[in-house]
């Protein structure tokens, strides 16, 4: 038995923080604030994905299907592999074609102290005969937990809720409300879409870690199951806080493809659930394999 708990919150304030998504770090911290240290230890933390909180319809890949009134805004069942991902891609596809989809899936900014904030809220304006009617989208984060005693989860509300994320919390910026949360039995899901196919490929959902400044952290290759090496994949540098000290990564970049030229892709696809390399705790090196459709 293999569980993660899916957690979304909801946005209560202006988020001050990386623009592409709250790290697992940053997930960790906050939650360590109400969390015995044995407990927080053993405890895992995905990347927050943003979530605009839309009417959607599931994708074809789904369990479920038709239109959702506020698919963003909660959790859907998860039966299948797919249904995991169906809120933790950034374009979120989900999202009606009969809306402004551009615009509803792009946070607005604001300049508070000279920091750019990410609003919690998107408000849209009517036409001039309709100046006074607005439509709202707030904003959600979504994530999951993992770790390996099944006795830590789930946490409770009391943990959850009434977290922070970002910097200037002082100030009351990055505050979050438990919106909705659920247990899910990797071992349980239907992962025949991944099974007796010719190509597959690998959606790289958050960056995979290849070099670290972290003390005792081994540096990794591209793993051999990539087709691409190191030449063929775009790479960033990114950073986790670690007791008021900044370590740089070395990563190869979230939201790119790659093919699978391994043989077991059911396995593969339950260890990039629970994320692959270094710093897999912290967020780092969660990946999906997508069996290739042929058309």
């Amino acid at each position: 038995m293999t569980l993660i708990q899916q957690v979304l919150w909801e946005f209560r304030m202006d988020y001050i923080g990386h623009p592409y998504y709250v790290s697992g770090n940053a997930i960790l911290h906050a939650l360590g604030q109400h969390l015995d240290p044995e407990t927080h230890t053993a405890l895992s933390a995905s990347h927050g994905v943003f979530v605009p909180g839309q009417f959607g319809t599931f994708p074809e890949e789904h369990s479920q299907s038709g239109v959702h009134p506020c698919l963003g805004g909660s959790l859907p069942p998860v039966e299948t592999y797919g249904d995991l991902f169906v809120q933790r891609e950034a374009i979120q596809p989900w999202l009606l074609d009969t809306r402004a989809r551009d615009a509803l899936n792009t946070h607005d900014l604001r300049i508070h102290g000279g920091h750019p904030t990410l609003c919690h809220e998107t408000i849209m304006g009517r036409k001039e005969d309709r100046r006074k009617e607005k439509q709202t989208t707030k904003w959600y984060v979504h994530a999951y937990l993992h770790t390996d005693d099944p006795a830590v989860l789930p946490l409770g509300e009391e943990v959850l809720g009434g977290l922070q994320f970002g910097g200037k919390r002082n100030y009351g910026y990055g505050e979050v409300e438990l919106k909705d949360t659920q247990m899910v039995d990797l071992d349980q899901l239907d992962y025949s879409q991944l099974k007796d196919r010719e190509t597959y490929l690998i959606d790289i959902v958050t960056p995979f870690v290849l070099e670290s400044e972290y003390p005792e952290t081994n540096d990794r290759s591209i793993p051999w199951w990539w087709a691409e090496n190191r030449d063929d994949v775009r790479v960033r540098e990114e950073k986790i806080l670690e007791q008021r000290e900044v370590y740089r990564l070395q990563t190869v970049d979230h939201g790119q493809v790659v093919k699978y030229v391994g043989d077991r892709p059911v396995e593969t696809a339950k260890n990039g659930l629970v994320r692959v390399g270094s710093h897999s705790r912290y967020g780092f090196g969660e990946i999906r394999v997508k069996p290739l459709v042929e058309q």
